[in-house]
């Protein structure tokens, strides 16, 4: 375990945030996390796990220990006539592990190309797109309890996963970490293309014959027309959710705003895209100093350099209240801020 002194965070969040930690551990082994917290000079200290950085705005400098997550490998841990079990380190890639499954010919977490951080953080935010979450496939993660330096398995209903959100974003938020996550993937894809342009990107690559690659091609050319590169301008892609609500509320804003957006939503609900709230609001291409609002995507907060977390946090809180002045409406971050 090798443990650093005063390093910059810049590098290990896609905002590029300069803050600083005041210790910082890579974290690739099981044992190497245990011997990090049961060390006595560290026991007592704050404690971040970070994996690639992708959702975490910093305000300030980190005055505690930073356990970069880095517990690599990807192997099959079972097999059944229709389905294959994955089980990937917290420190793998993401995007890595979609590749891998889709060189296997296994279906499932195609639509969720090109989604930046690591697995370990897939399941805090039930990461999603393009009509597919991870809680479609996940069958269960295992966690270290912080505190114990135990490990215990989370099965699905355990995660308590909704929308952007799970059990361990809310209720048992810095009490775990998690080390690994085991996916229930399909080797008879049942393609899903009817969420948002992904037929009309199909059409357009010139698609013959349907497939997992040829989704997560269209996906990939969505979001990197959308969404600008993290190694250029620094984000962390949509800083917010689509808010929901009730179908009679969203009646009589419709009423009054006729070209509002709304997709239907199990249990009489509606979801509105954060983004056309936000845009209406005048936001979009909106800068101030060196951050502002994404000029194609209103929902991505840019750092285009030597800007600081506190500024991006003002100006997402700015965005909430106008968006709230207006619509009666509280839209809140997906993104995870760190005080």
């Amino acid at each position: 375990m090798l443990l650093q002194e005063h390093v910059s965070l810049k590098n290990h969040n896609t905002f590029g945030i300069n803050a600083r930690a005041r210790y910082y551990v890579r974290i690739d082994s099981l044992r190497s996390f245990r011997d990090c917290l049961a060390h006595p000079s560290y026991r007592a200290l704050p404690r971040l796990i970070l994996g690639g950085g992708s959702n975490l705005l910093l305000l300030n400098d980190f005055k505690g220990i930073v356990m970069h997550m880095a517990i690599d490998g990807i192997a099959v841990i079972g097999e059944a006539q229709d389905h294959v079990w994955v089980q990937a380190g917290a420190g793998v890639n993401w995007h890595q592990l979609v590749l891998y499954c889709i060189a296997n010919g296994y279906a499932g977490i195609e639509n969720l190309s090109l989604i930046p951080g690591t697995v370990g953080a897939a399941p805090i935010q039930n990461i999603g797109a393009y009509g597919v979450a991870l809680s479609d496939v996940f069958v269960a993660l295992e966690a270290l309890e912080l505190c114990t330096g135990a490990v215990h398995t989370f099965e699905k209903a355990a995660c308590a996963f909704g929308y952007r959100d799970s059990i361990f974003k809310n209720v048992l938020k810095g009490q775990y970490a998690i080390l690994n996550v085991t996916l229930r993937l399909q080797k008879t894809p049942a393609f899903q293309t009817s969420y948002g342009a992904i037929q009309s990107t199909l059409k357009a690559m010139n698609v013959q014959a349907l497939s997992i690659r040829a989704i997560s091609d269209a996906v990939i050319h969505i979001r990197q027309s959308k969404l600008p590169d993290p190694a250029r301008v620094g984000n962390a892609g949509s800083f917010f959710k689509n808010p929901v609500l009730a179908q009679a509320r969203f009646g009589q804003l419709r009423a009054r705003y006729p070209h509002m957006p709304g997709y239907e939503q199990p249990g009489g609900l509606v979801k509105v895209p954060a983004a056309w709230l936000i845009e209406q609001c005048g936001w979009k291409g909106k800068t101030r100093g060196r951050i502002g609002v994404h000029e194609r995507q209103a929902l991505v907060l840019v750092n285009y350099g030597g800007g600081t977390g506190r500024a991006l946090y003002q100006l997402a809180q700015d965005i909430q209240q106008s968006v709230q002045e207006r619509f009666g409406i509280a839209i809140w971050p997906e993104v995870n801020v760190v005080i």
